[in-house]
């Protein structure tokens, strides 16, 4: 049974950068396996899970096996340290012709002789492979017996319409959730598939959009960080009383820098790169901002005054990376297969460190083991190092070893 009051998962989106989320997971299954012992094991924290882009698929990951939390926790693990591309989209060189190349041309050469020609390239790569992963890795017949055996509340995936042009929230639940709607967005219960997950995880130009039916039509749906506006609502509607977010890129720069030297016109992956982060990484910034602001004013309003509202203050915990990730991905370029290497080189990704251009646009399609474990290592760092303020958010800290009235305290168990 998931534990009271109930806790909410969200993963926001980012590609490649969702290996951090997993970090930290694994860092919170050691922290909960220490304080709650062998039990912990069998039990999820998190009642709520909401995932968007490649965090949907953990968080599906995640709700598929809530029963076992830990095994959830290092089976995904296991994947994102032993990643390649050529899981998630074609690298090799006849893949990379068939999708990019074309692509590419297309830009260029533009519309008439792609048309003569009838190329009708949809993305700039192909992610058939990441339908084969998903079939290994996300086993969604598990969920109703999930829900049955109330080892989990909601589960919770979006995806935005291309076809409509609104953010759709797709959700399926243990018990029926009236469905919300505001402004461009739009949630609907449903049973979820791997088209789901394919559609959220679609990164715009780079991976091609799904088919999906939403209100009974069929649609062509992108990735779900594209206008999603309010990445904390899914949950809240779904039920979470208190919130554990994990981001995929620092929610704030509080080290001082050498500004950066303006160089040459930016290049197409500069521009790319720049889009992509405002899609992943802003809105999730703003609509903490916005909850903690409102947590604020409800703290000042008397006790008549909050029985006329349904606005509720909600606890939440945000951990996001202490280091900034395009640094990182400039020192793993490298890694990308050569045939990709050479097809962002026409966009301006290259180099390598320092001398590294392009770095944003590569951090979203650097799925190779060398920049994934580095991910997994800070989020586990960086998750250890707030490890009383999550101890205190979960109620941990009265069971930690030491306190407990009875028994013997269990060992510290490092992660390798």
């Amino acid at each position: 049974m998931y534990e009271t009051p109930l806790t909410g998962l969200v993963l926001s989106g980012g590609g490649a950068r969702a290996a951090y989320q997993v970090g930290v997971l694994r860092a919170l299954a050691r922290m909960r396996r220490h304080a709650l012992g062998p039990l912990a094991r069998l039990r999820t924290p998190f009642g709520v899970i909401c995932g968007t882009s490649a965090g949907a698929i953990n968080a599906a990951a995640l709700a598929a096996h809530a029963d076992r939390f830990d095994s959830a926790v290092e089976l995904v693990t296991k994947v994102w340290q032993n990643f390649s591309a050529e899981q998630v989209y074609r690298a090799d060189s006849l893949g990379v012709i068939r999708s990019g190349a074309q692509w590419l041309t297309m830009l260029s050469v533009g519309w008439a002789i792609t048309r003569w020609r009838r190329a009708r390239p949809r993305s700039l790569l192909d992610n058939e492979p990441l339908a084969a992963l998903l079939q290994r890795l996300v086993p969604l017949e598990r969920l109703p017996a999930m829900f049955e055996q109330r080892h989990l509340h909601a589960l919770a995936v979006s995806a935005s319409s291309y076809t409509s042009g609104e953010h759709y929230t797709f959700y399926d639940a243990a018990h029926p959730v009236e469905p919300w709607q505001r402004l461009q967005r739009v949630a609907q219960p449903m049973r979820l598939s791997h088209a789901h997950l394919l559609a959220s995880s679609a990164i715009p130009f780079v991976f091609p959009a799904t088919t999906l039916a939403a209100q009974g039509l069929p649609g062509w749906f992108g990735d779900g960080s594209m206008r999603q506006t309010a990445p904390l609502s899914p949950a809240i509607h779904l039920g979470a009383q208190r919130l554990l977010i994990i981001g995929a890129g620092r929610m704030q720069d509080s080290v001082a820098r050498t500004p950066p030297v303006a160089g040459g016109y930016p290049s197409l992956a500069q521009v790319a790169g720049h889009a992509l982060s405002s899609i992943f990484l802003d809105a999730l910034a703003v609509d903490v901002e916005r909850m903690r602001r409102i947590n604020r004013t409800l703290a000042l309003l008397p006790d008549s005054a909050l029985a006329d509202t349904p606005l509720r203050p909600i606890e939440a915990l945000l951990i996001s990376p202490t280091q900034r990730i395009d640094e990182i991905a400039a020192r793993h370029i490298g890694a990308l297969p050569r045939p990709v290497r050479a097809l962002l080189r026409g966009v301006g990704v290259g180099g390598q460190g320092r001398d590294a251009r392009g770095a944003a646009l590569a951090s979203y399609l650097l799925f190779e083991a060398p920049f994934t474990r580095e991910l997994i290592a800070l989020g586990v760092a960086d998750a250890e190092a707030r490890k009383d303020e999550v101890l205190r958010f979960f109620g941990w800290d009265a069971l930690r070893p030491g306190r407990r009235r009875t028994g013997t305290a269990e060992p510290d168990i490092s992660l390798p």
